[in-house]
């Protein structure tokens, strides 16, 4: 059993669309606990950052420009083993091709425009909620069901 920490966020498109309560509502459900949330313009340092493994791709420029067309939503959540749960309800990367279902499955069609992010690996995850949120915006509390979620986990490992 392995409690995690993730990063989330929801873009622009999915904000403009009215879509972040209904993907918030999601990890909730999944049994996740939000333990940071912020809603901001992300500024260029901190997008370069996030994409310095495309930053000189050609593709760059229109990435920015949507991604600061307006702000995002950003979530860092903790649950068992939230990287690989939050990676599957978002769905691949290019929606158009992800599984009814998911996030992007059920809300998006494009590569770009794929409503939310989730991190990779729980290397990625630290990195991005560092790189997102300071420390006193993360918030560590116990959900009063935590013993009910965990507890056949806890018996089987």
């Amino acid at each position: 059993m392995a409690i995690e920490r993730t990063l989330v966020f929801i873009k622009p498109d999915a904000l403009n669309r009215g879509l972040a309560g209904q993907i918030i509502s999601r990890f909730e459900s999944k049994g996740l606990k939000i333990i940071g949330s912020k809603f901001v313009h992300i500024p260029d340092a901190q997008l370069e950052e996030h994409y310095s493994h495309i930053k000189n791709k050609p593709f760059f420029p229109g990435l920015r420009n949507f991604i600061q067309k307006a702000p995002s939503f950003f979530l860092a959540l903790e649950g068992l083993n939230a990287v690989e749960v939050v990676r599957k309800m978002a769905g691949i990367t290019h929606a158009g091709r992800a599984e009814p279902g998911t996030i992007r499955g059920d809300f998006a069609l494009s590569m770009q425009s794929n409503v939310i992010h989730a991190s990779e690996s729980e290397d990625a995850a630290e990195k991005e909620i560092k790189n997102f949120f300071s420390k006193g915006e993360i918030h560590s509390w116990k959900k009063i069901d935590s013993d009910i979620l965990y507890a056949e986990d806890e018996k089987s490992c």
